[in-house]
């Protein structure tokens, strides 16, 4: 089956795999001969292009010499991988696999220098955006867009939600996408994101000038077990999934240092504050 992106668990199952068939002292030629597979096959499941099904997994273990136990582990980890999350009810709405990605992150670092960060937004804030930014859409579908979006939120800001690191530009405080009242609103409720206690928020002033990240939004995602950060860039010509350890060390550089010239949080709540009156 195959995928958009890689998802957490389709990568550590990839290199788990791996790490088996190259401690079997097996190329991927020879194995995908033995398995009955393409070489390509083999290439896939190990970069977690293709999702494989319990039947591979557990035939790779039985010609990888596999331990019961690891192999019982890696088939649990296939059946976890191919579990259905809340996300799939909105399948029509979300296109990539950024969602599963985020819902399996511990830690979450993002970057918007021109709106709130859609984690933040209020229902009519997304509600005005969307339908502003996506015509033309009917109220149908605008509904299942602002639903979704909520739904996101609600998941990653709940007891068990990761760490969420956000850096915004004073411009999108500022800027008034919607009416007086709902951009007061939207304010408000980002002050009060403010108070749990794993969401942290910086503003990055206008004072500033130029800076790194005018180029423009993305997030990295970090996660358990060892499995290296994943860094993603939405734009209108679809998602863009950074993976490379070097680009990812980028994206993870620019973040620090536009942590360096943000304000502290506290400094940051003020600011916003002071933007929150100004839209009286």
């Amino acid at each position: 089956m195959p995928m958009k992106s890689p998802t957490v668990r389709h990568r550590r199952l990839g290199r788990e795999l791996r790490r088996l068939r190259e401690s079997s002292g097996l190329t991927p030629e020879a194995a995908a001969k033995q398995l009955g597979w393409s070489r390509p096959k083999v290439n896939r499941i190990e970069n977690a292009r293709t999702s494989p099904s319990v039947a591979d997994v557990a035939d790779a273990c039985d010609l990888y010499g596999a331990d019961s136990a690891t192999k019982a582990g890696l088939i649990q980890l296939c059946r976890d991988a191919s579990q259905r999350g809340w996300w799939t009810a909105y399948s029509d709405v979300f296109a990539g696999s950024y969602v599963v990605l985020e819902a399996e992150a511990t830690a979450i670092r993002t970057w918007e220098p021109l709106l709130i960060p859609g984690l933040l937004q209020t229902e009519e804030y997304t509600h005005t955006l969307i339908g502003a930014v996506r015509p033309p859409l009917d109220d149908m579908e605008l509904k299942r867009r602002v639903d979704a979006r909520m739904a996101r939120k609600i998941t990653l800001l709940g007891s068990s939600a990761p760490s969420l690191h956000v850096l915004v530009d004073e411009s999108a405080l500022r800027r008034p996408v919607a009416s007086a009242g709902v951009m007061r609103r939207q304010l408000d409720s980002l002050i009060d994101a403010t108070d749990k206690p794993q969401v942290t928020i910086q503003v990055v002033p206008l004072t500033v000038g130029l800076h790194v990240g005018l180029d423009g939004a993305f997030s990295v995602l970090s996660f358990d077990e060892g499995d290296p950060d994943v860094g993603y860039i939405g734009c209108p010509g679809g998602d863009v999934y950074v993976e490379a350890a070097d680009q990812v060390r980028g994206l993870t550089l620019t973040f620090e240092r536009l942590t360096e010239i943000a304000l502290p949080p506290d400094a940051s709540v003020a600011l916003i504050a002071t933007a929150r009156r100004d839209h009286d």
